[in-house]
């Protein structure tokens, strides 16, 4: 049988505020936006340009970190893409792709205020730190997703949003 993957790994910024509402059943759901940018140079002018993106994100069952998803902060997400369809208000069918994430760490960056940036990160997922591979840098400890001496050696002047 044949494999397949879907996965999803952004870093961008928070377009806007994380709206947290409830399922009839209780479980938090968590919508936002994340603008990805990438530098492209025109190849008529030879000048370089910014080119944005934006991915609509779904978070379930993280109340208590929405409350940090607010506009302007950067993010690390990784998860899945997941296309729902639906009628509008006409009988109009939509379509609408979403990241569904599975992971969510907060960056050192835009939106840090007196925070002091360097980047406290926090995950969505509910795996232990044993399941989770250590990203380069990070302590050997793990701390449950928090880096604590990790320093990536890079200013918010290197990113190109």
């Amino acid at each position: 049988m044949a494999r397949s993957v879907n996965k999803v790994i952004l870093i961008g910024n928070l377009g806007r505020d994380a709206e947290t509402k409830f399922t009839p059943q209780g479980i938090a759901v968590s919508r936002f936006s994340i603008a990805t940018t990438r530098r492209i140079k025109d190849s008529a002018t030879g000048d370089w340009k910014d080119e944005t993106d934006w991915n609509n994100v779904v978070l379930w069952r993280n109340e208590n970190l929405a409350q940090y998803l607010t506009k302007g902060k950067q993010v690390y997400i990784e998860g899945r893409l997941q296309t729902r369809s639906y009628e509008d208000k006409d009988g109009v069918k939509k379509y609408s792709t979403e990241v569904i994430a599975e992971e969510v760490m907060l960056l050192g960056g835009r939106g840090e205020g007196g925070e002091g940036g360097g980047g406290g990160a926090m995950q969505s997922a509910p795996r232990s730190a044993a399941q989770r591979p250590a990203p380069q840098g990070a302590s050997a400890g793990g701390g449950g997703g928090k880096f604590d001496d990790f320093d990536p050696g890079i200013s918010d002047d290197d990113v190109p949003f």
